[in-house]
């Protein structure tokens, strides 16, 4: 056999792979998009598409429980600790690239042991001290801990990024007579696009689909957010109406959807350059 046969055997094997790997994540989708539109509580159906659509269960969703006010709280956490965390991490991230001090390797190597450890070993140190600094059963209490939590690992990926950007960009601005804060806002930061638009996006999921922390902060009704709202409603009785479970389902993905699909192009460059830079 020759060695174009073995190619073109290579990419029908690579497609028929490919196409397998999409059924395997778009079934599932397809088939939760298709409950939640369904009549009755039941996920399973005697058709593949149900017989009649309706959009009765997101309508009841809202009507009957909290959803509003879950996405609402944890709309709100999330967009806060994307900005909080952007600031700090590209803050942070320039002042290692940039700077030469005293201690820096050594800060740098105490910043790559600490994203070792899982943050749930710090559970109960931040509830103590959120309870001494009176943060407990707040929004602000809660948004510290991603904020701060997400320093180490995106402060390693943004610096490898800022690494990569010539530093003679940065001397041919002084010349000119810019400072480093002009250095930072109308260079760097225009340049580093891609890895800022990852950081956004992750530190943006992280809150919205987190339950251990907003469970450990957070006590009042009024402040849950989607996983512990959906979890308290599973627990009372949710669990025989599963075809409004799949509507709250798809309503938590959809934010986390239309910004992949706006962001694509910029998420995976930062990924890819944030990783081999530097």
């Amino acid at each position: 056999m020759d060695i174009k046969k073995i190619r073109t055997l290579e990419k029908i094997a690579v497609h028929i792979l490919l196409i397998i790997i999409a059924l395997c994540v778009l079934i599932p989708v397809i088939w939760i998009v298709l409950s939640s539109l369904q009549e009755g509580n039941s996920l399973f159906s005697s058709t593949l598409i149900p017989k009649k659509l309706t959009i009765k269960h997101y309508i009841n969703l809202f009507k009957e429980t909290d959803f509003p006010l879950w996405y609402w709280n944890t709309f709100r956490i999330a967009v806060a600790n994307m900005c909080i965390s952007v600031v700090i991490t590209t803050l942070t991230a320039y002042v290692f690239s940039r700077y030469k001090f005293k201690g820096k390797k050594a800060a740098l190597i105490t910043v790559l042991v600490l994203q070792m450890f899982p943050s749930f070993l710090a559970m109960t140190a931040i509830f103590i001290l959120l309870s001494k600094l009176n943060l407990l059963d707040t929004f602000t209490g809660l948004i510290l801990v991603y904020s701060a939590g997400q320093v180490p690992y995106n402060s390693w990926l943004v610096k490898g990024y800022f690494d990569g950007i010539p530093k003679t960009l940065d001397e041919a601005a002084r010349v000119d007579g810019a400072g480093h804060m002009t250095i930072f806002l109308k260079i760097i930061l225009p340049l580093a696009k891609p890895i800022i638009v990852l950081v956004a996006i992750t530190n943006f999921m992280g809150p919205w689909f987190d339950f251990i922390f907003p469970q450990l902060v957070l006590r009042s009704q009024n402040k849950r957010t989607l996983a512990m709202g959906i979890f308290d409603w599973i627990q009372k009785g949710a669990n025989d109406n599963f075809t409004m479970f799949a509507a709250g389902a798809i309503l938590v993905a959809v934010p986390i959807t239309i910004l992949y699909m706006f962001l694509q192009k910029h998420i995976v460059k930062g990924l890819s350059a944030g990783a081999v830079k530097g």
